[in-house]
């Protein structure tokens, strides 16, 4: 299968679903997870109940998000992020699913609110308790000063950078979405996702089952590539822009 096929699936496509994981910024120089020389490779992940019940470990994930260790934010958008978000812009895409918490796409062009952000993000903050959002630059001055932990200002509940961690429930709402978005859909496109990640792997098999048309661009092969309809092991950024050129 070729970046030609990529193109015309993608053209005969009416309501496009992208469907984005760790594979699309990597590109932008973001580290994966689970690869040697990823982010789990480098530190341990800390537990949402040990954020919560543990104040020496929530000082250190505060450490790590202000000193930027895990090297999840301060990135530019990539080849790949601007096709998708031309992609959003011609119509043809109704939604970006992503498993990312850069930001890298709202920071391409795709508006906030067609951005379903199952795992959170990293570039801000929010309360536990109320679901205040606080931004990071304001928190880390307070940190970095007084080494205050950072708690609500509205409500004094704990504040948490706005990502899913390990043993914190998936968020409803963009769960919700991304399925009414999944069953709506035509065809689905997956990039950068190794679709090992549950229960975000199981939207692709979802659109499938409904009658959409799967395709899977990645670099390396998928549990799912026997389902999809196409299968391209490629870079992101160079296929996505020859099926979505600039103008």
């Amino acid at each position: 299968m070729s970046r030609a096929d990529l193109a015309r699936l993608i053209a005969d496509a009416k309501r496009l679903v992208v469907f984005t994981g760790a594979g699309i910024s990597t590109e932008s120089g973001i580290p994966d997870f689970r690869s040697p020389g990823g982010v789990w490779s480098r530190m341990k992940p800390i537990y949402f109940q040990d954020f919560v019940g543990n104040p020496a470990r929530r000082r250190e994930a505060w450490e790590r998000a202000f000193s930027g260790r895990a090297g999840w934010t301060g990135r530019a958008p990539n080849a790949g992020h601007h096709a998708v978000a031309r992609l959003v812009a011609q119509g043809k895409a109704t939604a970006v699913i992503t498993q990312n918490v850069d930001n890298l796409h709202q920071d391409s062009g795709v508006p906030a609110d067609q951005v379903i952000e199952l795992h959170g993000n990293a570039s801000y903050a929010k309360c536990l308790d109320c679901g205040e959002r606080h931004e990071l630059a304001e928190l880390k001055e307070s940190f970095l000063k007084a080494g205050e932990i950072p708690y609500c200002r509205r409500c004094g509940g704990l504040v948490k950078t706005a990502t899913i961690s390990f043993g914190q429930a998936m968020p409803a709402e963009p769960m919700a979405r991304a399925e009414a978005a999944t069953l709506d859909c035509d065809a689905f496109l997956v990039l950068g996702s190794s679709l090992v990640v549950h229960p975000a792997a199981g939207f692709p098999l979802l659109a499938k089952r409904n009658g959409a048309t799967l395709a899977i661009v990645n670099r390396e092969p998928t549990d799912l590539d026997g389902y999809a309809d196409l299968v391209l092991h490629d870079e992101i950024g160079p296929a996505m822009t020859g099926a979505v050129p600039a103008n």
